[in-house]
């Protein structure tokens, strides 16, 4: 009893060092519970629409511009429409946009990455270079100029192509594909490292093929310079979708989202700058919480990396 009482702890040993450390971080703390209210407020939109009686959809020119009200919380915008739930319901595309584009592109470069450091030799060579292909692309510009390819000359149907949400899709889509580099170059770095390991070796012994040692025993152990720099990649994809929305290349109406919102507010700033200042600030909010969850992710994985932003601990910390 008392051995098996004892080999608990030391099983749990390792998630309750990294619970412990990034409990330290208190601005990634407080940014994980602001990010877990914003989505849980986000997916409760539709509730919240019947609760209130009101349709985030509706046009009421006649109620344009209304400031707040027992009936509209936080006022309506340039086309009468509730404010509250425009910016819930943006709250879900700015997420479901930031967190499915990072995981894509993490995938891609994780794939990529192991690949390269494993198997080495030319495909290493072309994939790194690939790599910093991309990374040397201005990617606002060249996200600007793919988002502005018309989907109905790629030969897509009409019924996809004049689809209100192909632009979510398409945003996505057009992310993934040129934001898997960061996740490659340090999937490939830590399966250099890995690949020589005597768990490695062993498999290798035992006849394991490249493609099980690389999915089973080295990227498992890669997972979290993967899950920190996807936490980081969050907030920058929500930054680019903003961006591209604002300048109409985004996500179209009459699908809500903060930089269409944004675009929305510019001829009615000066009678009414809150529809341009919740978004903003909502924009603003969430790419800060997913960057301070991102640095107390890193201290709490690697404690040398970290800078110690946040922590109420006075112990000392190894920094760079």
């Amino acid at each position: 009893m008392s051995a098996d009482t004892s080999l608990a702890p030391a099983m749990e040993r390792p998630a309750v060092l990294v619970w412990r450390r990034f409990r330290r971080h208190r601005l990634a703390l407080a940014s994980l519970a602001l990010l877990i209210l914003l989505a849980t407020l986000a997916l409760a939109a539709p509730l919240i629409e019947r609760v209130l009686g009101l349709d985030a959809a509706a046009v009421n020119l006649f109620g344009r511009l209304a400031p707040p009200s027992p009936e509209h919380w936080l006022g309506t915008d340039e086309l009468g429409r509730d404010l509250l739930l425009r910016l819930l319901y943006g709250a879900r595309v700015s997420l479901f946009v930031g967190i499915v584009a990072a995981l894509m592109a993490a995938s891609i470069g994780a794939v990529l990455g192991v690949a390269a450091g494993y198997l080495g030799g030319r495909l290493d060579a072309v994939l790194m270079r690939l790599a910093d292909g991309v990374i040397s692309l201005p990617m606002l510009p060249l996200l600007i100029v793919l988002a502005a390819i018309d989907p109905a000359k790629l030969g897509l149907p009409d019924s996809v192509a004049q689809s209100e949400h192909l632009s979510l899709y398409r945003i996505v889509a057009i992310i993934a594909l040129v934001g898997w580099t960061t996740t490659a170059r340090l999937v490939r770095g830590a399966t250099l490292s890995l690949k020589e390991r005597a768990f490695v070796e062993a498999a290798r012994a035992q006849g394991a093929t490249a493609a099980r040692i690389m999915f089973r025993h080295i990227l498992p152990n890669a997972l979290s310079p993967i899950l920190v720099a996807t936490t980081l990649s969050v907030g920058n994809v929500i930054l680019l979708e903003s961006v591209l929305s604002f300048l109409g290349l985004g996500i179209q109406p009459p699908v809500a989202s903060w930089g269409a919102m944004l675009t929305g507010a510019q001829e009615t700033l000066w009678q009414r700058p809150a529809l341009a200042l919740y978004p903003g600030l909502l924009i603003f909010l969430t790419v800060i919480a997913f960057n301070f969850l991102g640095d107390g992710l890193q201290d709490a994985f690697d404690p040398r990396a970290g800078r110690g932003a946040g922590r109420g601990t006075s112990r000392g910390v190894v920094r760079r």
